[in-house]
């Protein structure tokens, strides 16, 4: 299994967790061997080399996995989820359709798990939308659609390889990247990007997922039990993740220099205006007709 998640950060250890316990409960049969910290690649690398047999599984964002089904983009919709109700009723709602799709493009999704929420870092302050426009900003390479969606949107999109985002900030090449709180605390991007906009632009949701052709070899029995397990280790650790992996990492940071511009209401209408004249590029642009209705229309029938 492969990873982004740094070697000894706390998500690296859940995978540690979850590989100790599927050994005890398949006795022995099933045994996890984790590549972390991107050393094998990008996660379209890492979905890549799953097709053709080089890997068996992978710890992936929604970066991995629209490669695998590109539905999943319903979150990383910028600005349309307030809080965790918001993503879990979400979740609740598409979770079947994306799992499903999954499945069919030769994938066993076991669980969802947190990443965080993403929020602008830069060397240079950002209050409004404009701010940002007036940086290179860091996009991830080969996802042609959402660097074209900033170019639409009026920014200066730069596509790079993740492992490349702190010697792009280190060279100039790039001056902001959204990204989580806990991403930018691991890198020590704060060293440089020592801004951030406490806005939050959007989350980033990871998941499990093993090949088909591999989980087909395995007993469904002990099928069972790792889907169990995997979402166990995740739900039981879910409000550190949300905890540790916002305020507390944002806190850290400041400590060293962090200047984290809170917004006003003001500013927070500014940029919710800014997301709605951007619709016209994001509705059939940088994702279907139909996904983006779907979402909007299931957020407002919110239960709560």
């Amino acid at each position: 299994m492969a990873s982004l998640a740094p070697e000894g950060s706390f998500w690296h250890g859940m995978l540690i967790e979850i590989g100790q316990q599927w050994k005890i409960a398949t006795d022995g049969e099933v045994i996890l061997r984790i590549y972390p910290g991107g050393v094998v690649g990008d996660e379209r690398d890492m979905i890549r080399k799953i097709r053709i047999g080089q890997l068996h599984a992978a710890a992936v964002s929604t970066e991995g996995l629209h490669e695998i089904n590109p539905d999943v983009y319903v979150f990383a919709l910028p600005m349309i989820y307030d809080n965790y109700d918001d993503v879990e009723w979400m979740r609740s709602q598409m979770g079947q359709r994306l799992q499903n799709g999954m499945k069919d493009n030769g994938f066993e999704l076991l669980a969802w798990a947190d990443v965080g929420w993403v929020h602008h870092f830069s060397t240079k302050p950002i209050i409004y939308p404009e701010d940002l426009k007036q940086l290179k900003h860091f996009t991830w390479a080969g996802e042609y659609r959402a660097a074209e969606l900033w170019k639409k949107g009026g920014f200066q999109p730069v596509p790079l390889a993740s492992i490349d985002i702190m010697p792009g900030f280190q060279t100039g090449l790039i001056e902001s990247v959204s990204t989580t709180p806990i991403f930018a605390l691991k890198q020590q991007l704060f060293g440089i990007a020592d801004y951030m906009l406490d806005i939050k632009w959007g989350l980033l949701t990871g998941a499990l997922i093993v090949d088909n052709r591999t989980w087909k070899k395995i007993k469904p029995s002990h099928q069972n039990a790792m889907i169990s397990i995997a979402k166990e280790v995740i739900g039981s650790n879910k409000e550190i993740i949300r905890s540790g992996g916002g305020e507390k990492a944002i806190s850290a940071m400041e400590e060293y220099g962090l200047k984290v511009h809170r917004h006003s209401p003001e500013e927070l209408q500014v940029w919710k205006d800014f997301i709605k004249s951007w619709e016209k590029d994001i509705r059939g642009g940088y994702i279907s007709v139909e996904l983006y209705d779907t979402a909007q229309e299931i957020m407002s029938r919110k239960p709560y």
